[in-house]
């Protein structure tokens, strides 16, 4: 018996006190009122959409000012809740109120090879067994695509990509798209795995990460006109937007904050003018600019910080959130990658942050990705979740009867309560951690964290597997599409 650690409530930690949260959100109503949004060439119809509904349209100087009463009409009617499903139902992700999810992500270009442990380009069968490798690490709630397929073409890049996927595992999978056409043949692809385009859309198993705003309050013209299409589609979105904070937000986090969440506001209102209740995520990650090499700074502290705080904004009105935790600026699976990671990812859990990508894997500014570090993040995901689970007091947990029955002086070790409660009242991990004596770690070729992770990783990708798509569906898929992944 395991612990089920996910979906749990956090909240624990409130970087921002009920003052702090209406201040910021006020703050963000002024900035697009008064300064507004800026936009890409290629717009129209969504700049007459805007138009129509009372928003002030400035194409001349490509300036969009958003009055607060259309702002707030608007995201009242964004769902509250958010329902991502999996395939066999086993790993659903109920997003709503401070219950936390977390699962992978990014768009790494270099993975550290898993037997000569140096970086290399990422490939499709890269995406295939990673995916592979999360489907069987339970304290990873869902796949969010983590790198780039380098070697394959853009025109068939977003089939393969979700192809990979879906074959892979059958938790919850979300990743973006190059443009409108790979959007519908993504969800063709997902209709054909489902069994028809009604059974898909009952309990949609992907979902679409749009950057749809380029900060600072800049609209992309391509991802905003995908994120329309998912809304009208019916598709869940993650409404993304990543400023760094020194760069293309303020330096402090507060400005960041109100910067980001005016971003927010503003993809949320496109989203629910283009189709009423469309199920969105509140998608802020706000991070940190190195001002000394103008990079990004993954593993901060304060991006933890931050991102708790998105989800205090993103609950003042209402919806549901995607964020970040488990960045590092290490280059390879270290203490440094230990402590930054542990740090951000608790900071997000506690603060009850619901759909927590880049939580496994990561690397190097989010640059890199490895296998072994899934193994090592499923295990810190796992810690942080307990957390969440807390000190259970009742009876059965109380144990008076126990105590009284094992009496002074005696011992619990063989006790039925003990054998009953010994897994389930303390975390189980998943083997990575060594908890033995040092003759015994000695004597077992006394390796370290990284090795014994790369060793578990390749146990499981040794285990055969004929992937998640039935052979016959498998095959009309190949007829339709250019699919690149060769079968097990």
């Amino acid at each position: 018996m395991h612990m089920e650690l996910k979906g749990l409530s956090g909240g624990q930690y409130k970087p921002l006190s009920n003052d702090d949260i209406i201040t910021i959100h006020n703050a963000a109503l002024t900035i697009l009122e008064k300064t507004g949004m800026t936009f890409e060439a290629g717009l129209d119809d969504t700049l007459n959409m805007l138009e129509s509904a009372g928003a002030w349209v400035d194409r001349d100087n490509a300036r969009i000012r958003f009055p607060r009463n259309l702002i707030e009409e608007q995201i009242k009617k964004a769902p509250e809740q958010v329902i991502l499903y999996s395939r066999d139902g086993q790993n659903d992700l109920n997003l709503t109120e401070d219950r936390v999810y977390m699962g992978t992500g990014g768009a790494a270009i270099k993975i550290l090879d898993l037997e000569t442990g140096s970086p290399r380009p990422t490939t499709l069968v890269d995406i295939y067994q990673i995916g592979r490798l999360v489907d069987r690490l339970k304290h990873i709630h869902f796949y969010l695509r983590p790198c780039v397929p380098t070697d394959i073409s853009g025109s068939d890049y977003d089939i393969n990509m979700f192809y990979a996927c879906l074959k892979a595992t059958t938790k919850h999978v979300m990743s973006g798209v190059n443009n409108e056409a790979g959007l519908h043949q993504v969800v063709d692809l997902a209709s054909m795995i489902a069994g028809g385009t009604s059974r898909m859309h009952e309990r949609p198993f992907i979902s679409i990460i749009t950057s749809f705003a380029i900060s600072p309050l800049k609209l992309c013209t391509q991802s905003t006109r995908i994120m329309q299409e998912a809304n009208r589609l019916g598709i869940p979105v993650a409404l993304s937007a990543a400023p760094m904070s020194g760069s293309t937000s303020p330096m402090t986090m507060a400005g960041t904050l109100a910067q980001l969440h005016a971003e927010q506001l503003a993809g949320i209102c496109i989203c629910q003018l283009t189709k009423p209740g469309a199920p969105i995520l509140y998608g802020g990650i706000p991070g940190m600019a190195n001002l000394k090499t103008m990079g990004y700074l993954g593993g901060a502290v304060e991006c933890g910080m931050m991102n708790a705080a998105i989800h205090q904004l993103a609950q003042h009105i209402h919806i549901p959130n995607y964020n970040s935790s488990g960045l590092t600026d290490a280059k390879l699976p270290d203490a440094q990658a230990g402590w930054e990671k542990a740090m951000t990812t608790l900071l997000a859990a506690m603060g009850g942050s619901n759909f927590v990508h880049h939580a496994a894997g990561m690397l190097e500014s989010m640059l890199c990705v490895a296998y072994e570090q899934y193994v090592i993040d499923d295990e810190i995901i796992g810690m942080c979740c307990k957390v969440l689970d807390g000190i259970h007091v009742d009876a059965e947990h109380l144990a008076i009867e126990v105590i009284d029955s094992v009496g002074p002086g005696g011992n619990f070790m063989t006790s039925t309560h003990t054998m009953e409660n010994m897994r389930r009242e303390y975390f189980q991990g998943n083997g990575v951690s060594d908890q033995r004596s040092r003759d015994k770690w000695e004597k077992d070729g006394g390796m370290d964290t990284r090795e014994r992770a790369r060793n578990l990783a390749r146990r499981i990708l040794a285990e055969s597997s004929s992937g998640h798509v039935p052979p016959d569906v498998d095959q009309k898929i190949r007829d339709r599409f250019t699919i690149l992944l060769e079968n097990d």
